[in-house]
């Protein structure tokens, strides 16, 4: 009997380690907007690593998960997902429906719409500050981001994770740049 017991108290505490374990490093995430359509659809289950910018830093194309100055209905930081385009230094512009890292138009072949609008941005040089990056939905025109007052530049403590893979839906099952 004493046996079993101690069988069961092992099972439960390497289960809990396990558990504490995943927990720790990743973060699973639904999306729940098309601001990231084409790349994420509506109900996509994704997984996001929590540990990596402890050990790295952010880069540009890194699709990540973030808390943001809006509140869900009950009060708490809304969590959004975006694609980071400009991490500390790097000088920014949106103009005529073009975006420019650095002086150079980028042609990001993700989009949905080929032209980005700047909304509170537009036609402004910006060099992003450090501790801070630079986020857009890959659905530009339907997209909350950086470019609005209300989120604008993101920092780099309020990051979540790296989305890594998408689990769901089963047929588009993917890992994201994991370079």
């Amino acid at each position: 009997m004493a046996k079993e017991i101690f069988e069961w108290v092992k099972a439960i505490v390497i289960s809990v380690i396990i558990a504490l374990i995943i927990t720790t490093f990743i973060n699973p995430t639904i999306v729940r907007q098309h601001s990231m359509y084409p790349t994420l659809n509506e109900y996509d289950f994704l997984i996001v690593n929590r540990l990596l910018y402890k050990q790295s830093n952010p880069k540009a194309g890194d699709i990540i998960v973030f808390n943001s100055n809006l509140k869900t209905a009950e009060g708490e930081s809304k969590l959004l997902i975006k694609r980071i385009v400009a991490v500390p230094s790097d000088e920014i512009l949106i103009s005529s429906g073009r975006f420019y890292l650095n002086g150079t138009p980028i042609n990001e072949t993700y989009l949905k719409d080929i032209e980005t609008y700047g909304k509170d941005v537009e036609g402004v040089k910006l060099i992003i500050p450090e501790g801070k990056v630079f986020v857009m939905g890959d659905n530009r025109a339907n997209s909350m981001d950086s470019r609005d007052n209300v989120v604008g530049l993101i920092d780099i403590e309020d990051i979540v994770g790296k989305a890594f893979v998408r689990l769901f839906p089963f047929d588009k099952i993917s890992f994201f740049n994991t370079d």
